[in-house]
């Protein structure tokens, strides 16, 4: 059964840099997204942020406790996801995972593949755990944009649906609160069955 179309969606932000934990520069990831999230987001919504190093048991763990002890309901890592030997965030998602959906990151390499060819060298994944959705996104705060929003045409019609197009019926079937999302930004993809109406301001 869903939950009240008024609850509050809790996201954690997970930032994965061995440099930005150390300070050598300012995280970039985790400020990118809580922007972007304001921008996108018509319903409730609170974030819970970790800035942790290229560890795989730490992250592992951060992602644990972000979904069974915190509850978030959607967990959205930056970072870590190619081919270097400290790029592990993939592999820790993979192993807190109760299912893989690899629908997120066949479409999240398409997706940038129309800007960069180095597209191709991402190892991100999607999962679930629990009544959590947990996505690895690009560490640039253009390309998590990108990954999000999708591909826009020069008049800034819609190409290629972001990512997150299917994250609020995902979120709907795991059990999360009801996402509704700012058409302008991302409109939200659901079947019309699953629609609720929207509330009257």
């Amino acid at each position: 059964m869903n939950s009240s179309p008024h609850e509050e969606v809790l996201i954690g932000l997970v930032s994965i840099s061995d440099r930005a934990t150390q300070g050598v520069y300012p995280d970039q990831g985790i400020p990118a997204l809580e922007e972007w999230f304001a921008r996108a987001l018509s319903s409730p919504w609170r974030t819970e942020t970790r800035l942790i190093a290229d560890d795989q048991a730490a992250i592992e763990a951060t992602l644990i406790e972000l979904v069974d002890r915190v509850g978030c309901h959607l967990v959205l890592t930056t970072g870590g996801t190619g081919p270097a030997q400290r790029d592990v965030t993939p592999d820790a998602t993979l192993a807190v995972a109760d299912k893989v959906m690899p629908g997120f990151g066949e479409e999240m390499r398409r997706i940038s593949l129309n800007f960069v060819p180095t597209a191709i060298l991402s190892r991100q994944v999607g999962v679930v755990r629990g009544k959590a959705l947990i996505l690895n996104l690009p560490g640039q705060p253009k390309s998590i944009r990108e990954t999000l929003e999708g591909v826009r045409a020069g008049d800034g019609t819609v190409t290629v649906n972001g990512v997150f197009a299917a994250v609020p019926y995902c979120i709907d079937l795991i059990g999360g609160p009801y996402i509704e999302t700012v058409d302008q930004v991302i409109k939200a993809f659901r079947p019309k069955s699953a629609l609720r109406p929207k509330p009257i301001a």
